[in-house]
């Protein structure tokens, strides 16, 4: 790769539920490309999928019923908040529960299925664009031991979650024995650099992947670590 192009995609309409977003993306992205990383916020999917709750506008706490109800387990808590495992393995704050750029007294929770979201957006942007791309599924996370939030992909379909480059070589020419990296995650937070929190553009346009990276991929089934391989659950 000689390098990557970030293109924001503008001029998306409100998005609302039961809207196909394939057809708004592709209406939005007239120069979509084989080849492209199309990176979507979980927020816009939430909202497409109906999979917003009302909470109460003047409790700052309403929504811990629903975080309570999508998480599997609680692994922590502090004051209000809780470090939680949702249904689909992520390990997250209030269940990946989201208040922000969302109109009061409403919540958007995680998408049922992200990579099945992914998929079906990769599909409608080859339906009606024409087009072979890679989509993403991203949302903000924090990490442990670091401060900052950043984004990373929660689904992805048409292009890699992790590559695997054991067994290749380093500069060097030394044997990699243990890299896989997750490039899934490195494009989501790529593409946050030209949608921002508050600017208003959920969609952005990554060009220029590598394309051995464009394949079928899955982020539960290839970033979520199992429990028995997890160090700290």
């Amino acid at each position: 790769m000689r390098g990557i192009e970030l293109i924001p995609v503008e001029g998306l309409p409100e998005v609302n539920a039961g809207d196909v977003l394939s057809e708004l993306i592709a209406g939005a992205a007239a120069d979509l490309r084989d080849g492209d990383v199309v990176v979507v916020t979980q927020k816009i999917v939430s909202k497409a999928e109906g999979r917003m709750v009302q909470v109460d506008p003047d409790d700052p706490v309403s929504h811990k019923v629903f975080v309570e109800q999508e998480s599997v387990r609680v692994l922590r808590r502090r004051g209000d908040l809780m470090i939680t495992e949702t249904s689909h393995g992520f390990v997250c704050a209030n269940a990946g529960i989201d208040l922000s750029n969302v109109e009061r007294g409403w919540a958007a929770l995680l998408p049922v299925d992200p990579d099945r979201s992914a998929r079906r957006i990769r599909d409608g942007l080859r339906a009606r664009a024409g087009v072979e791309v890679g989509v993403i599924v991203s949302d903000t996370f924090g990490r442990p031991w670091r401060a900052g939030v950043t984004d990373v992909a929660i689904g992805c379909a048409g292009v890699a979650a992790v590559v695997d480059l054991r067994g290749t070589t380093d500069a060097l020419g030394r044997e990699l024995q243990v890299t896989e990296v997750c490039v899934a995650d490195e494009l989501a937070a790529a593409a946050e650099l030209v949608m921002g929190k508050s600017a208003g553009v959920p969609v952005a346009i990554v060009r220029g992947v590598d394309p051995t990276w464009l394949r079928e991929g899955s982020i539960v089934g290839e970033v979520v670590r199992e429990h028995g391989l997890d160090l700290f659950r």
